[in-house]
């Protein structure tokens, strides 16, 4: 298993769960962005620079991930084609993306999507919680037991 983080906007707290846990099981993460990033010293972990643009960064590890990798992501087109690839997706308040939950999720984000471009003010998301990242960790932690 691989684990890939769809990282322009992960949150610094879960890549650091992240960090521990690649250290902790020996487990190649890869950090994908279209910025710099700083990730520690470490032969399990490394970082990424794609070009910017639109999904350039989520086209990148849907091309790349193997089925069985894992992909930390908060962008429901890509979990779908994490989904379709056969590999495993999360996102960064620890749900799992699912055959059964996906369909659900995209039918909601385009929803979402046609009122904010009708002008209607959807807001986003909340800030992560201390309960987001203990579910993160757990379920992080159950994907990676079960490799």
């Amino acid at each position: 298993m691989h684990i890939w983080v769809d990282a322009d906007a992960c949150p610094k707290v879960i890549k650091e769960i992240l960090f521990r846990a690649a250290e902790r099981t020996q487990t190649p993460t890869t950090l994908v962005a279209n910025h710099a990033l700083q990730t520690p010293p470490s032969k399990f972990i490394n970082s990424l620079q794609v070009e910017h643009g639109f999904d350039v960064a989520d086209n990148f590890i849907a091309q790349r991930m193997n089925k069985g990798d894992l992909v930390i992501t908060a962008d429901i087109p890509l979990a779908a084609d994490v989904i379709k690839n056969g590999g495993l997706a999360i996102n960064p308040r620890g749900q799992l993306y699912d055959e059964d939950n996906i369909r659900q999720r995209l039918g909601m984000r385009n929803f979402m999507e046609e009122l904010r471009s009708s002008g209607v003010q959807t807001g986003g998301p909340s800030a992560i919680s201390q309960a987001d990242r203990q579910a993160f960790a757990n379920q992080l932690d159950r994907l990676l037991a079960k490799r």
